[in-house]
């Protein structure tokens, strides 16, 4: 059922400069694909490494074309203008991953309101609206899909309770995949992708526990390899489903993880969990 690879393929990342985004972008490029880069990372920053436009370098170099689009997520003109210049690039656009997002993990009364809007401009509006204004384009692709990187909707009351309004706008993202879904069943494939357990992303590493953390993780490359397995399926292989980057890997027959993880010598049952995984 596979398309075999994303050769000549058009994939619009948001928040593409690092991390699982820029991962899932140099997978797709090793099989010649184009990256259309959307983030805002123009200067390089003390804890965060990399820019848009180094990160379009290092997808060249891996086989792959980059057009580095910088905007804010949360400004609809400039995203629209990034999708315009993807089409007139490359003709079209046949994937959409949404990466971008914003954290903050406080409680109620600790979370600022800039915050709060923040969280709710990046990860479910700004995934809402990526999406808007490129299916239009996705719906000309002869194998279109949406991947947000979002987690399942586990509704235990204690995911909602540690950071209420994190939560809320991680699941708005999920929520597009439940829509959407069913709105462009057989034309749009619609899914979600989360990790089993913790990445080793700059989140990780300067706000979500530092060096203990990112030993007991996972690198990228799993979910890149996981985005992969799902984007080279047909249509109406899945859709509206919300997928675990191990499950999927080892339904593709995937059995070893030991080269996926931070700290070779720890074994994987030592690993932490993610977040809204039980």
């Amino acid at each position: 059922m596979s398309t075999d690879n994303l050769k000549d393929k058009t994939l619009f990342i948001t928040g593409a400069s690092r991390g699982i985004g820029k991962a899932i972008a140099l997978r797709a490029a090793r099989d010649g694909a184009n990256i259309v880069l959307f983030a805002k990372t123009t200067e390089p920053h003390p804890k965060l490494p990399g820019t848009i436009y180094t990160a379009a370098e290092e997808i060249r170099e891996a086989g792959g074309s980059a057009l580095p689009c910088v905007g804010d997520i949360r400004y609809e003109e400039q995203l629209q203008a990034a999708v315009d210049k993807a089409v007139e690039t490359f003709g079209g656009i046949d994937i959409l991953i949404n990466n971008a997002s914003a954290i903050s993990l406080t409680g109620t009364e600790a979370t600022t309101m800039k915050s709060y809007d923040l969280m709710h401009q990046i990860n479910s509006r700004g995934t809402f609206m990526a999406s808007k204004l490129c299916l239009p384009h996705l719906k000309k692709a002869a194998n279109p899909h949406i991947l947000n990187l979002a987690p399942p909707l586990n509704m235990a009351p204690h995911w909602f309770g540690r950071h209420v309004a994190y939560t809320m706008a991680k699941y708005g993202m999920s929520l597009c995949v439940l829509g959407m879904a069913d709105e462009y069943a057989g034309k749009v494939a619609v899914n979600a992708l989360w990790p089993k357990t913790v990445i080793n992303t700059a989140a990780v590493q300067n706000q979500l526990g530092g060096a203990p953390t990112v030993k007991a993780a996972r690198q990228p490359s799993i979910m890149a390899d996981a985005a992969w397995t799902l984007l080279t399926q047909p249509v109406d292989a899945a859709s509206g489903r919300f997928f675990i980057d191990e499950d999927v890997l080892r339904s593709a027959g995937v059995n070893d993880f030991s080269g996926y993880r931070v700290d070779p010598d720890l074994d994987d049952d030592k690993l932490l969990p993610d977040f809204f995984l039980d």
